[in-house]
């Protein structure tokens, strides 16, 4: 069972942060440990306040998605959601690329955001779903054309990728096939290659699509 969620807000605007401390003091369930209006409040409250959760805009100055590559460089466990207006694909895309665990639209209800909260606090991610699906039709477009080039892979990197696709990590790929973690890793740089794709979330959306396709 999950206490009570320690959050920091960081928001160039202070009637924002009041308003989402308010909220979440009204639902019950949060203690709001610190709050500020840069990259670099955002960094020196994880380090001094260590929450359980950090609430992240992304027009602040000094740049949110640059502090939460920072801050996650760091301090690899800290769960950041971002809560912006913004709905660039591009803006979701670095976003979760740099490991935050939700990107939330500033629209969203306080108990919805509470909901969220709670479901990152124990572990989960969260994208609003107009935007999930929007960068998913985006990625998959140019998949599409490129799904015959899973047909170059040899059957080891086949292997590897359909578990990479399922989620699972370097090590654990090396655990369940009985390799070492190097020699996974050797493999899916070669399939990267192969694919033409820049990371594994590409990689794996092709992996999807072939299976789709082949029915």
């Amino acid at each position: 069972m999950i206490g009570v969620i320690r959050i920091a807000i960081v928001d160039d605007h202070p009637l924002f942060r009041e308003g989402v401390a308010r909220s979440l003091g009204e639902i019950g369930g949060f203690e709001v440990v610190g709050e500020g209006a840069s990259a670099e409040d955002a960094e020196r409250l994880v380090s001094a306040m260590q929450p359980n959760i950090l609430l992240l805009d992304i027009s602040m100055p000094g740049g949110g998605l640059a502090a939460a590559a920072s801050i996650l460089a760091a301090h690899p466990h800290q769960k950041i959601v971002i809560l912006t207006v913004s709905e660039a694909n591009a803006d979701v895309a670095q976003a979760l690329n740099a490991g935050v665990r939700g990107y939330v639209l500033k629209g969203v209800g306080s108990k919805t955001l509470a909901e969220i909260l709670h479901s990152v606090a124990a572990g989960e991610s969260y994208v609003s779903p107009t935007l999930s699906a929007r960068l998913l039709s985006d990625l998959l477009q140019p998949v599409k054309q490129k799904t015959d080039l899973i047909g170059q892979l040899t059957g080891r990197e086949t292997e590897i990728l359909r578990l990479v696709a399922e989620g699972l990590s370097n090590k654990e790929v090396a655990a369940r096939l009985a390799l070492q973690e190097k020699t996974v890793k050797h493999h899916m740089t070669r399939v990267l290659s192969k694919l033409n794709v820049r990371n594994r979330t590409e990689a794996a959306l092709m992996m999807h699509e072939a299976r789709e396709r082949a029915g």
